[in-house]
């Protein structure tokens, strides 16, 4: 009767602290963009993209709230359609490529904002330097019509200063904003 009573208590107990199921949503390259913006003399925005990078989300919630977000991007895959600048940026005077070879991201927290609505908080190490960072997303939902997959899209956006990070230390603001626009824009696909 003991042992009736304890496997149907071990039992109970199993099921009761079951796991919740998380799935992962990884992107779609080809679908996607790890960018960025800087103001240059003051009057014009230089955009440019990372051409090699990695991205997955994993969640068990539909709203994303626990969402776990990292990324990667390899520094010398650097475009900003100009092969000089590119030249130029993967050098020592800005991002150092050759030493420091990949930026990441990491989530530490997820706080809802509204409908479809994230403030995503996290580590963003670039140029051997790791710092908090806040980024703004917004999401959508859907069906890939072709595969018949659910996907999902998010707009990711968010402020840093080069400054914190020793990127381009000897180019005064005047020259470059110190201040630098992070945009994403990716399609994920359920793993």
């Amino acid at each position: 009767m003991k042992k009736i009573i304890l496997f149907s208590t071990t039992a109970l107990l199993l099921f009761a602290f079951r796991a919740v199921d998380s799935t992962t949503w990884t992107v779609d390259k080809g679908h996607s963009r790890l960018g960025f913006s800087i103001t240059h003399l003051g009057v014009n925005e230089i955009q440019g993209d990372f051409k090699k990078f990695e991205c997955a989300i994993t969640t068990s919630k539909e709203d994303f709230s626990d969402a776990l977000v990292e990324a990667s991007a390899e520094i010398s895959s650097i475009n900003s359609g100009n092969e000089k600048r590119d030249e130029h940026l993967k050098s020592a005077d800005f991002f150092d490529a050759a030493k420091f070879m990949t930026l990441t991201f990491k989530s530490k927290s997820v706080k809802v904002m509204g409908d479809n609505k994230l403030k995503i908080s996290g580590d963003l190490t670039l140029h051997g330097v790791t710092k908090p960072v806040d980024l703004d997303a917004s999401y959508r939902k859907g069906m890939n019509p072709m595969s018949k997959k659910d996907i999902v899209g998010f707009h990711i956006s968010g402020t840093v200063k080069r400054s914190d990070f020793g990127v381009g230390a000897t180019f005064p603001a005047p020259m470059l904003s110190d201040e630098v626009m992070l945009v994403a824009d990716g399609e994920f696909g359920k793993k």
